[in-house]
């Protein structure tokens, strides 16, 4: 699973997911990705999931790029636990995610398998998502500018 190494600190306020991601929302390694089009937190088993299920439909061609990372710790307190007594321990790890964020890469196989082995993964994410094109991007981008 997918976790920091070391932090600075070890728990953190839950934070904000409003407006749209400025960094990471363009393809850069491969040809096709998956785009967030909506604001979630996504769980390291969940990046873990994705990531199986594409390398597993392309076999052995190909290369899968994870472009999210899970660094912000989310915390829980045990069951039936009376209120007070401070934060829980940390629970699970989560990466931020925000609408218009590239989550994933393929590249180095041909387009049908590339969108079967991204449309697989996105069933495993816990929000909505859309397939792209590098062009997809590329355009999109000139057009809003």
């Amino acid at each position: 699973m997918l976790m920091p190494k070391r932090v600075k600190h070890r728990k953190q306020f839950r934070g904000s997911m409003a407006g749209k991601a400025t960094r990471g929302n363009t393809i850069a390694y491969g040809e096709y990705g998956i785009v967030a089009l909506e604001p979630c937190w996504i769980r390291s088993n969940q990046i873990e999931a994705a990531r199986v299920a594409m390398t597993r439909f392309i076999k052995r061609g190909g290369q899968v790029w994870i472009k999210i990372f899970p660094d912000k710790p989310v915390t829980a307190k045990p069951a039936e636990t009376r209120m007070g007594s401070g934060k829980g321990s940390v629970d699970y790890w989560v990466a931020v995610v925000k609408p218009g964020r590239v989550m994933f890469e393929i590249g180095g196989v041909d387009e049908e398998v590339a969108r079967e082995a991204l449309r697989l993964a996105t069933h495993k994410l816990p929000c909505k998502c859309k397939i792209v094109s590098k062009a997809d991007l590329e355009g999109g981008a000139s057009n809003e500018n």
